[in-house]
């Protein structure tokens, strides 16, 4: 067999992490049609299918998976090298991707992210502002936080810790509405809260042992937190809304609480760090994820006292 190119196995990593030969053309500022060429070629020094292509992607097959292990450490390897080098008499240096929601980035990382980037000038922070649960390769996030129940058994997971909605309202509204203490009274109520496209809202709540669930029907809905914040304070109605986004104000006595005997959970239940397990992490990405999941931690279990049920 024909001795083996580290670049063209370093090439398959991008080809397989794009998904599509024109998408790891752009990445590379390749033609389509050289990257075409070098994967036959080295398909032909091996002397087997490497990926299968159909008009939409390309999947690698067992071959395929093989070579892609060993190409993603030979990139670490470099990557490593690279950041070695760079590092000599120097602070940090490397670019670090992260996506995260919407509320959970506006109210509790922003002021962090600011800070990190202060006291961490050399690296570079793409910050993807984003509720949707994606692929992260097609993101191409180093580092994803996600609210969901069970994290996908494919990705490395840090837990950040549970994550509870609580319902709200401005002290005003609550005393010209007055409300049964059960959760079936939402269905009936102005909710505001976060809405998916094309997808119904259920509310599951919990009280000990037992669980009801109950269907939204909000009377307005955004992806913006702050905007359903303000909403609710305005006197709109009752925010469903994570307990971090809101616990300042109820502390304060700026919001007040309902059905606070209830956990109540629409999204998911715990928040978490994703990445992929075969990538490898700078030191950049390995200072950005430790700060995050230390500082992340402490927020959600303060935010987590603020009217916890018993």
């Amino acid at each position: 067999m024909t001795p083996l190119d580290a670049s063209a196995l370093t090439l398959l990593v991008d080809i397989l992490d794009a998904g599509n030969l024109s998408q790891a053309a752009r990445k590379l500022k390749m033609t389509r049609a050289n990257v075409s060429y070098h994967l036959n070629q080295l398909e032909r020094a091996v002397g087997m299918q490497l990926v299968r292509r159909t008009t939409r992607r390309v999947e690698p097959t067992e071959a395929g998976l093989r070579l892609l292990q060993h190409g993603r450490a030979i990139q670490g390897e470099l990557t490593a090298a690279q950041e070695a080098l760079a590092s000599l008499g120097q602070g940090l240096h490397g670019r670090v991707r992260l996506g995260v929601p919407t509320g959970f980035g506006q109210v509790v990382l922003a002021p962090w992210l600011i800070d990190f980037k202060r006291r961490h000038p050399g690296i570079v922070l793409d910050v993807l502002f984003d509720n949707r649960v994606d692929d992260l390769l097609r993101d191409e996030v180093d580092l994803a936080v996600r609210v969901m129940s069970e994290p996908p058994p494919t990705l490395v997971s840090h837990t950040l810790g549970p994550v509870r909605h609580v319902a709200c309202a401005a002290p005003h509204w609550i005393a010209a509405n007055p409300m049964a203490l059960e959760p079936e009274a939402l269905s009936q109520a102005p909710v505001l809260t976060a809405g998916v496209s094309g997808r119904s809202l259920r509310l599951a709540a919990y009280r000990g042992s037992e669980r009801r669930e109950v269907a939204l029907e909000p009377t307005l809905t955004s992806e913006n937190f702050q905007f359903l914040h303000q909403a609710v304070d305005a006197g709109l109605g009752i925010g469903l809304l994570p307990d971090y986004v809101v616990a300042a104000d109820v502390a304060a006595g700026r919001l007040g609480l309902l059905l606070t005997d209830w956990r109540l959970s629409i999204f998911g239940t715990h928040m978490v760090v994703l990445h992929m397990p075969d990538r490898y992490q700078t030191r950049a990405i390995r200072t950005f994820l430790d700060e995050l999941l230390a500082l992340g931690r402490t927020r959600l279990a303060e935010a987590a006292q603020v009217g916890a049920p018993a």
